[in-house]
């Protein structure tokens, strides 16, 4: 068997208290995540951005190859022409691609194809998936992988104080396109970040309790 090297790791020791806090404290600011649709033109600093970008960095993948890219997009210029990609997929999306019941699923958030938020928000994260590496070889797991970084990646802006929408205006080639991106890369998900605007508001819903999620046996 090969011999690969290695280092020493060591997670910090909690005692139980400790253990509680930091995990309430992950809860509380994370039972706030609000997926938000009405941003504040608010700029937010680009070392705000990068942050959360190398944190999604962290996450496990598939042989470790990371197979992710993260464009974020602050030119207005870029913004415009994304906003009008994006709804002109959803025009046809709400003009007939959805079945009745996908429109009736989504009728209580109160979405529709304008997007204006696409030019509002200070940022678009554009996360891209790498099916292959740039030589053609293989990436693994690349769903998986891709879909644990966006996760840290929205909790690293929820922490920050920002707010986001995971926006899928499928197909999304044209994302592709607008940002130059090389053939082994496909669009996973368009995510405005900014500041809520002082007038936002957000649909009345609620999230399963834990008892309806989580099986555990002894």
């Amino acid at each position: 068997m090969p011999k690969h090297p290695t280092i020493p790791y060591h997670i910090e020791s909690l005692n139980p208290e400790e253990t509680a806090r930091r995990g309430e404290d992950f809860l509380q600011a994370m039972s706030t995540r609000r997926t938000v649709r009405m941003f504040s033109t608010e700029p937010v600093p680009e070392e705000v951005i990068r942050r959360a970008v190398a944190t999604a960095g962290t996450a496990p993948s598939g042989a470790n190859l990371q197979p992710w890219t993260f464009v974020a997009v602050s030119d207005p210029a870029l913004k415009k022409e994304i906003r009008a990609g994006a709804e002109e997929e959803e025009r046809r999306n709400y003009g007939g691609r959805m079945s009745e019941t996908w429109l009736d699923d989504l009728a209580h958030l109160g979405t529709d194809e304008d997007k204006p938020m696409l030019e509002d928000a200070p940022w678009l994260i554009v996360v891209f998936r790498q099916n292959t590496r740039p030589d053609g070889r293989q990436n693994y797991y690349v769903q998986e992988s891709v879909g644990l970084a966006t996760g840290l990646l929205l909790a690293s802006l929820r922490l920050q104080g920002l707010a986001t929408l995971t926006h899928t205006p499928s197909p999304m080639n044209f994302l592709c396109r607008i940002l130059d991106r090389p053939a082994n890369e496909r669009p996973y998900l368009l995510i405005p970040v900014g500041y809520p605007a002082e007038d936002c508001r957000v649909p009345d819903i609620r999230r399963k309790e834990v008892e309806e999620i989580f099986v555990i046996r002894k």
